[in-house]
Order: C-alpha cells, then structure tokens, then sequence
C-alpha cells in the first residue's frame, strides 16, 4: 500500500558566506522570512517550513507556486534526495522520479555504461538489468552511439536517453517536475504515450506544474505552496477557482 505521510517537515540550506555579525543582521532584518538563524548560529533559508500532510494511494496531487514557492524541493524531499532538519517523512511505496532525468549521468561513460549504472543504483538483478538495458536501448533508440561517450551526444541524444533510463521502470509513486517538452517530434510522440500510461498507472502521483491545464487533467488535489508553506490544499476548482465555461455566441 503506497503512501506519503509528512508532519512538520523542515528543510533548511546554510549560507556559509555570510559570517560577520553585521552582515547577518542586516540581511536578516531587510529579507523575507525565509531567511532565519538556525539552533547552531547559522543563517540558513527555510526552504521548507513545518509542511504536515497525508497522500494515500489512488491520490493524484498538484504542486503549484510561483518560481522558489518550495515546489521541485519538496519534490526531491519526498524522493530521498534531501534529508529533513525537522519532522518526520514516511514514504511506502517504490518511488520514481521525472525531477532532473540527467542527474546523476557520467558523461565520459558511455551511454551502455550508464544505463548499467542506472540498474546497479536500483538494485536490479542480473536478469533484471539485462530487460532494463534492451528496454532502454530500444526506446532511446540511439543505435551505434550507445557505445559512445555521452560527452559526444547532442542536447536531443542525451535527453532520449536520461528520459528512457528514467521510465523504464513502472513506479508505486511518481514524482514529477513539470511535462517534458524537448526533444524532436517523432520522440516527443512516444514520449508523451509513455508519461501517459505511468501517471494512470501510479498508485500516486506528485506533479509539479506553473500549467494549470495539465494539472486539471491529472490532478484530483492541488498544495499551492508560498514561501516554503502549504498555503492552499483543496480540489482544482477550490485552490484555482472553477474552471471557466466556454463562452457560446448568442444565436443571431
């Protein structure tokens, strides 16, 4: 049973250049809130302030904020990536992430080297790892160039590439920071078929978007996030406001 249960959870960033006692005080009374003194003196910024909340399976979950709101931290908290300060996180269920699909990649490895790193991070077996490679390598479809470094691929390449490695396993719990939107037609295509079927097939979906539509569509609740904050959690038409009705002509 998949599930995400948060209470009071803080991330916090130290700013390791500002030591001098003036600086910090002018900065903390001049900036906004987000930045404080942490129990050890620090000046830190609040990325995340006291979030408490519950997602349980078959939930589809909207993050929304302005640029900085805390939306792709709170993204990569829930996948492991950052470790609270304060709190508590429980996370059930197998996570995958569509956050930065490039991240972690060696570009003087070869892209066959990758994917088999990929495999070695996720645990796979033997057997397993040898599915995840040919499933990889057929979506990404990059032929010879598989066995070239990743330093040689193009933009296009590289992202076919991080992309497939990133979906090739059906996830509990699908994290993701915005729609992709790269990429050449004909890849964009088999791309946007694949998102499809793991955000239906997820037991829960997390999905960070400025794109109203598209959280809409997939989304049954909505955290509007304000300086590191839930400052909203309700349905679509709740935290939006209903969605306008289209607008007929009068009849002549």
């Amino acid at each position: 049973m998949s599930r995400i249960v948060a209470r009071g959870l803080r991330i916090e960033f130290p700013l390791y250049h500002y030591e001098s006692r003036s600086l910090k005080k002018r900065l903390l009374g001049s900036v906004s809130r987000r930045l404080q003194q942490d129990s050890r003196n620090r000046l830190v910024i609040a990325a995340l302030q006291d979030l408490s909340f519950t997602i349980e399976r078959g939930e589809r979950v909207g993050l929304v904020g302005h640029n900085g709101a805390g939306k792709t931290t709170l993204l990569r908290t829930l996948a492991g990536i950052y470790e609270p300060v304060r709190g508590s996180l429980l996370v059930e269920g197998r996570v995958g992430t569509l956050i930065d699909t490039a991240a972690g990649m060696d570009i003087l490895s070869t892209g066959r080297e990758n994917i088999r790193l990929r495999a070695l991070y996720l645990g796979l077996s033997p057997s397993e790892t040898a599915a995840f490679e040919a499933e990889v390598a057929a979506f990404a479809d990059l032929g010879d160039f598989l066995d070239v470094p990743i330093h040689s691929y193009s933009a296009g390449m590289s992202i076919r590439l991080a992309f497939a490695m990133a979906t090739a396993i059906e996830p509990d719990i699908l994290l993701m920071d915005e729609w992709i939107a790269a990429g050449d037609e004909t890849f964009l295509a088999r791309a946007n078929a694949r998102l499809e079927k793991l955000v239906s097939e997820a037991e829960i979906l997390v999905f960070a978007s400025h794109d109203r539509t598209l959280i809409r569509r997939w989304c049954t609740r909505v955290l509007r996030l304000d300086g590191g904050r839930i400052v909203a959690d309700g349905t679509p038409d709740e935290v939006f406001g209903p969605e306008p009705a289209d607008v007929l002509p009068s009849p002549a």
